[in-house]
């Protein structure tokens, strides 16, 4: 039989899972997806640089073995060759010390090239075993690229499902929002507005048609034309000023000049005398025509044109 506690608790915890998947938020799970793919990137790149480090190290000591044998190779040479050179020097002793000799660099020399041997199987092995990593690194690579990829489309299309869903939401509540019957519309404050605009163009209308409107058109035009008359008067009397004023500075320029003439001609008196009476006489003939000026200036015609009359009139 069950254990029933066993079966509650696994019914348990496959309901939290199926809750926690179903409210969790897309852009955490995807963030947890992206953790796994460089986590396991990482290793990947980790384990193929192990690899590769484990041929280099297979390079180096294979280097080291070969320069090791080299130098046995020519120790061993040597020693055979000083042996010779004692046994021909009738020194059998010293030959046979260097016989030993050449044979300790002898079997030191094969030990050497058996471990170079092995060392060449092995770092045959550890390229081959390279250039798998190599091969696995740049897949995971080109896996990884392709990951960070999708994972930067799902984040956007995961925005993009965020701003739809708010929103929709705000679309609903827009739809339940009722309008407010005690506050006034802008179509109803615009009807008003029309109305009164409609309205008030009507009254103007009839005033312009009516009898009282016209006579006020009729008031208008005749105080248009007394002023257009006043305004003439002011004009004529500017001019008869200005008129005036000119008469005035000619007289006293004659006078400043006689003085003038009359303090030069002290010496002779009586040149003096006729000069003033001279200048007298000028003086006497030319008041009447200034008098004359003055005379045009007050009977010169003024011509206004009439603004309020309809046939084109003049008024002098």
């Amino acid at each position: 039989m069950a254990n029933p506690f066993s079966k509650g608790w696994k019914y348990m915890m496959s309901s939290f899972d199926k809750k926690i998947e179903d409210n969790a938020d897309p852009k955490v799970q995807i963030h947890q997806a992206a953790e796994a793919a460089r986590e396991q990137h990482r290793q990947i790149q980790e384990q193929a640089a192990s690899v590769i480090g484990n041929r280099n190290q297979l390079e180096m000591t294979l280097s080291r073995l070969r320069k090791e044998s080299e130098k046995l190779t020519a120790n061993a040479r040597t020693a055979v060759q000083q042996a010779d050179a004692a046994r021909a020097a009738g020194d059998e002793a010293k030959a046979r010390e260097f016989e030993n000799s050449a044979e300790i660099f002898a079997s030191q020399l094969v030990s050497v090239e058996t471990e170079i041997e092995q060392t060449t199987e092995m770092h045959a092995q550890a390229v081959t075993a390279a250039e798998e990593a190599q091969h696995q690194a740049k897949q995971s690579q080109a896996r990884y690229e392709q990951i960070k990829s999708q994972i930067r489309e799902l984040e956007s299309q995961a925005d993009q499902a965020k701003m739809q869903e708010a929103t929709s939401r705000t679309l609903e509540g827009m739809q339940g929002v009722a309008n407010d019957p005690n506050v006034p519309t802008l179509e109803g404050v615009r009807e008003k507005i029309e109305s009164r605009y409609a309205n008030a163009l009507g009254a103007q209308e009839l005033a312009q048609n009516s009898h009282a409107g016209r006579m006020a058109e009729i008031e208008a035009s005749g105080a248009d034309a007394r002023a257009d008359a006043r305004l003439a008067e002011i004009r004529a009397q500017m001019a008869k000023e200005a008129g005036d004023k000119e008469l005035g500075k000619g007289t006293a320029g004659e006078l400043e000049a006689g003085a003038e003439t009359g303090a030069e001609a002290k010496p002779g008196a009586d040149a003096g005398s006729e000069a003033g009476a001279t200048e007298t006489a000028a003086d006497s003939k030319a008041a009447p025509g200034a008098d004359a000026g003055v005379t045009d200036v007050d009977d010169a015609d003024v011509t206004v044109e009439d603004p309020g009359a309809g046939d084109g009139k003049h008024r002098a």
